[in-house]
């Protein structure tokens, strides 16, 4: 099968419905808009939570509460298996070593290492975070998984 071939189910292209051919094609006089007024005219939508002047729902309701987000601390998410690909010569993991290898990006305090992938040699690996399979599986190495 070639894309030049492809064709579509049976039933799945509609005819464009023709509004405004007269009464007898079901769209005709109003064309399906309805009687007068700001929605039967081109380009007249009323915008969300507009409720004709009134004031609106999310305008009544009292907006109070806490946000995080300018509180929160990054952290940067590595598997086990990103380790193994570090080069031969170095058996110190930590940020500093991390960014350099383009692992993560410049600016990333913390780090958690999780557990995907398989690491074959012994390394000393320093994060904020460990998941519980990714310490087995670096001690399991030889290694050793430093909090801090």
């Amino acid at each position: 099968m070639k894309l030049h071939e492809l064709k579509n189910v049976a039933g799945a292209v509609h005819r464009k419905k023709r509004v405004g051919c007269g009464e007898g094609g079901g769209r005709g006089k109003t064309s399906g808009r309805g009687g007068k007024g700001q929605t039967a005219r081109s380009g007249g939508s009323i915008r969300p939570g507009f409720e004709g002047g009134q004031m609106p729902l999310y305008r009544r309701l009292p907006h109070r509460g806490f946000n995080n987000y300018n509180h929160r601390t990054e952290i940067a998410v590595l598997n086990v298996g990103d380790l193994s690909g570090l080069d031969a010569g170095v058996s110190e993991v930590n940020v500093a070593t991390l960014i350099a290898a383009g692992l993560i990006r410049n600016g990333e305090q913390a780090v958690k290492i999780l557990g995907d992938g398989e690491i074959g040699r012994a390394l000393k690996v320093t994060a904020a975070k460990f998941s519980e399979s990714a310490k087995a599986k670096i001690e399991k190495a030889g290694g050793q998984a430093i909090v801090g």
